[in-house]
């Protein structure tokens, strides 16, 4: 139930780039309104964050899930139906403000219900399923445009999220009357929950390593594989979903493994400890390689690098149950303004790299590599904070 509704909030996250030319041609939309036609759902995506975290908390997943998925679908309607570029950035917005709990909903009402070990698992599965939405947004539906067209895509993914909605409110248990907010220093103000020691040491691999992977996963390793290696739309194409097949099946290991390496003592702290670096080598190896480092190299730094997707459900268990939402939706706040920041600021290097005269291969390498600093930064900062470890702790009693 909560699967399906995620599949579809990141289908509908990655599909503006399989449409875009239909949207180019229809609307005569240039880059920069391309660029604001994708830009919209992020917007309409972070403008709920710390709300939807407080009302998770206070009303539980299952009504927020409800409530928001109805305004989703009313986005995919308005979006469908759209005759100018104006109706089209407002139902992106919609989409974005409405798909904003898929993810944070089903990781609090884990957090209320399972013991650590199923948590991560079920995180895991969940993000598997994103990357099946991500698979699906490219090939399928460029199959199913001749069929549908972009509205008739738009028009089905509404019927779809209704269905959602629909086994959501039949088969999920009611959340219970709302739940009462304690007062003093649990009461849980955003203002306390980061500045907190486990908070403030995850923040910059959410910002820098997990903003990272979302932003060259969903944009630039494509122009990666067309302008440095020389690769055609088509090839470029099938190229994303190789990194994108390679996601889903990394997720899918996590969620099998994980409960076995937790019986064994291995903690998500280890893992970002040992796994980190080697995410930022492959990283920096890809950068070094230029038009070598073809689909395969980034699909292994993807599935190399989702181990950091751990981070958030492991933070959350740092906090008591209610505490829960607002410090996922937080965290999930810092990762979307590293997509932001990383999306528009590698874009801008490059940019100014060529201006300089660099050739493209030059200007992507150069700005790849800083990225790869960056992300060495974020770990020592990880690793030299005060010894107070994201583990896996017991669960809290709600109070």
């Amino acid at each position: 139930m909560f699967a399906l509704a995620y599949l579809l909030s990141a289908l509908l996250r990655a599909v503006t780039a399989t449409l875009a030319p239909s949207f180019s041609s229809e609307f005569a939309l240039d880059a920069a309104g391309l660029g604001l036609l994708a830009g919209a759902y992020f917007l309409g995506f972070a403008l709920l964050q710390l709300p939807l975290g407080s009302a998770l908390d206070i009303w539980g997943p299952r009504r927020v899930e409800l409530v928001l998925l109805l305004l989703a679908v009313l986005g995919c309607v308005v979006f469908a139906a759209a005759t100018g570029f104006v109706q089209l950035v407002l139902g992106r917005l919609l989409i974005g403000m409405g798909v904003a709990a898929c993810l944070m909903a089903p990781l609090t009402y884990f957090r209320r219900h399972f013991p650590p070990e199923l948590e991560l698992r079920c995180n895991s599965w969940m993000l598997m399923t994103g990357s099946l939405g991500m698979v699906a947004s490219t090939l399928p539906v460029q199959l199913l445009l001749p069929l549908l067209g972009w509205r008739g895509v738009f028009w089905s993914t509404a019927v779809l999220l209704a269905s959602a909605v629909a086994a959501l409110a039949l088969r999920l248990p009611p959340d219970g009357a709302r739940t009462p907010q304690p007062a003093g220093p649990t009461s849980g103000r955003y203002r306390d929950i980061v500045r907190r020691p486990e908070f403030v040491r995850m923040a910059p691999i959410g910002l820098v390593l997990h903003g990272s992977l979302l932003a060259l996963q969903a944009l630039w390793i494509g122009p990666w594989l067309t302008q440095v290696c020389g690769w055609s739309a088509t090839q470029a194409s099938r190229g994303l979903l190789l990194v994108n097949g390679g996601m889903l099946c990394a997720f899918f290991g996590w969620g099998a493994l994980m409960p076995w390496l937790l019986r064994r003592g291995v903690s998500v702290h280890r893992l970002l400890i040992l796994g980190v670096p080697v995410s930022i080598l492959l990283l920096l190896v890809n950068a070094w390689l230029g038009a070598r480092a073809e689909a395969w190299h980034w699909a292994a730094w993807c599935v190399a690098t989702s181990l950091v997707a751990f981070g958030q459900p492991a933070l959350a268990q740092a906090y008591p149950v209610h505490m829960a939402g607002r410090a996922l939706s937080a965290y999930n706040l810092v990762i979307f303004v590293g997509v932001f920041l990383l999306q528009w600021g590698i874009g801008a290097a490059i940019d100014h790299l060529r201006s300089s005269g660099l050739d493209a291969a030059g200007a992507f390498r150069s700005t790849i590599g800083a990225v790869g600093v960056l992300a060495l930064a974020s770990w020592l900062w990880f690793v030299a904070r005060p010894d107070r470890r994201v583990h896996n702790r017991p669960r809290s009693s709600p109070t």
